[in-house]
């Protein structure tokens, strides 16, 4: 609040002739331009600063004179309802008892400043009413820079929390790659060197199961760095969709019968199409990780002979993916955190896994605007549905993909 040239002032004293006196004083005063706004109840005040409050064009009050014996209000139980109402304006109690204990339990509950009413004269209340102000800006500013300074505070901690994460996710990757590549590098050392030992006779046979090894060995931290990558470019912000014409449809069929040929009974797995599909546009590798995610997390937490059930449907501006399966489920507490990095289920017992697969999977259907949810019981089974909204037209899906990185530009710079 700044203190304008015309000086407003509230009066809210229910006896004409103090108020008559006042208002003497404050002619009498070095005052040079006031204008006196008189009330005699409590309730007259608040409706004045409700309809200043209310209308812009009127002028706010620049500070309040309140005396403590009020029709309607006695003591210093009026203050609280103007200190609520009018938070930035300075208040100066006025009362007919000389009473100090009085005066500071005023000060203490928001009131600027306490004037006795036989001892006012012109000067010591223009002295008190510019003080008062003062003492509110200043009040006031301190507040704000408080309250400024608390924001930066708050910043600096989102900013330590989010590089404590960060370096908790490098341990975590660190610890993992210590872990999970291990054993796909002792196979490839073990059969390679069994392969390059000329003394050990080795049969055509065992020499294909040998390669055979080191391919699916090679394959496995392959799909680990990817999947390092990938979380890695999410998690900063950095992952992109490229947008190109898909038939979504065919991709799901793909993925399905990818998998099929790796099962020992190819029947375990069903997929059912229903709706409109229509070739769209969309980021196939995303999309075919996650689904390829899905689907071998189905069928890994599946019993054998289970089945796992894929139900797709399609329409005009979106399609619908759900993905049953029979198996071990997930815990209940578990669920809050299916879709952190590193977090797997307590139930999985000897099931291997890097804790990443899922967390990647709903990066990249939320990089498409789209949702997975999870319904699961422990012991019974797990159904994800995901939904994907139809792109048309390759510049639609490119203008989404660049709000989207744009959004989380702004989330991080704030």
């Amino acid at each position: 609040m700044v203190l304008r040239a015309s000086l407003k002032i509230l009066l809210i004293e229910d006896h004409l002739a103090e108020a008559r006196l006042l208002r003497e004083f404050l002619k009498e005063s070095k005052l040079q331009d006031w204008e006196l706004i008189h009330v005699q109840r409590l309730q007259d005040a608040l409706e004045q600063l409700r309809d200043n409050s209310q209308d812009q064009t009127r002028c706010s009050v620049d500070i309040i004179l309140l005396d403590l014996t009020l029709p309607d209000s006695q003591g210093l139980d009026s203050l609280i309802p103007l200190l609520q109402l009018a938070p930035s304006v300075p208040i100066v109690v006025l009362t007919n008892t000389n009473d100090d204990e009085l005066a500071l339990t005023a000060v203490r509950q928001g009131a600027q400043d306490y004037l006795v009413k036989r001892h006012v004269t012109a000067e010591g209340l223009a002295r008190s009413l510019r003080y008062a102000i003062e003492r509110k800006q200043a009040m006031e500013m301190l507040r704000e820079d408080n309250a400024a300074l608390s924001m930066k505070v708050e910043e600096r901690t989102q900013e330590l929390v989010k590089a404590q994460e960060q370096n908790q996710l490098k341990s975590e990757l660190v610890s993992m790659f210590s872990h999970d590549l291990r054993n796909p590098l002792n196979t490839i050392l073990a059969s390679a060197g069994l392969l390059e030992d000329s003394q050990i006779q080795l049969s055509a046979d065992k020499k294909v199961r040998l390669f055979r090894q080191i391919r699916s060995a090679s394959k496995s931290m392959a799909q680990l760095l990817d999947e390092v990558l990938l979380i890695g470019k999410a998690d900063t912000h950095q992952l992109q969709r490229h947008c190109t014409r898909l038939n979504l449809q065919r991709l799901l069929l793909d993925v399905s019968e990818e998998l099929q040929a790796q099962m020992d009974n190819p029947e375990q797995l069903e997929v059912t199409f229903e709706g409109i599909w229509k070739t769209a546009y969309w980021d196939e590798g995303l999309l075919r990780h996650a689904f390829v995610n899905l689907l071998n997390n189905a069928v890994k937490y599946s019993p054998q002979g289970e089945v796992v059930e894929v139900f797709a449907y399609g329409s005009f501006d979106q399609v619908i993916i759900q993905i049953q399966d029979h198996g071990i489920g997930i815990p209940k507490a578990d669920q809050t955190n299916l879709f952190q990095p590193f977090h797997r289920a307590r139930n999985v017992g000897t099931i291997t896994g890097t804790g990443l697969g899922l967390a990647i999977v709903k990066r990249c259907i939320e990089i498409h605007e789209g949702t997975i949810q999870v319904k699961s019981q422990e012991g019974e089974g797990t159904t994800f549905t995901v939904t994907l909204p139809v792109y048309l037209k390759t510049d639609s899906c490119d203008r989404q993909s660049r709000d989207l990185q744009e959004q989380h530009s702004h989330s991080d710079s704030l």
